[in-house]
């Protein structure tokens, strides 16, 4: 009976093929490749580097300003507006803080949302 081969070196015989889901804030990160001393190779997610904040980058067109309430969290706030709490990261990405709960901890605080998929979906409210 054959070896089962680990999940990444699966994906290394598929052309294009990332460790990470397309929904993950790392699929689009390079994966790096470190030699130990015995010879085993250890992949990791090269830095993954955020795009410079601009004008472009928090105009209305991409983004809808959100005024965040008491008991507002990250993951609740992409649950409401992208339908998935796992995609908090790209709130966290299109504001420039550190931790993410800094974007819900002050009730009355102005947060950018960028707009899923890049496009405002139908009906979509941001209060």
């Amino acid at each position: 009976m054959a070896d089962i081969e680990p999940y990444e070196n699966a994906l290394d015989a598929i052309p294009g093929a990332h460790p990470y889901s397309r929904s993950s804030r790392y699929h689009d990160a390079e994966i790096g490749v470190h030699r130990m001393a015995d010879g085993t190779e250890v992949r990791y997610a090269k830095r993954r580097l955020l795009p410079p904040l601009s004008e472009a980058a928090t105009a209305a067109e991409e983004s809808a300003p959100h005024t965040v309430s008491s008991g507002d969290r990250p993951d609740l706030l992409a649950q409401r507006y992208f339908g998935d709490p796992g995609q908090w990261w790209q709130i966290a990405d299109a504001n420039p803080v550190l931790d993410p709960q800094e974007l819900t901890e002050e009730a009355g605080r102005t947060i950018a949302i960028p707009h899923a998929g890049g496009f405002p979906g139908p009906g979509a409210r941001y209060a």
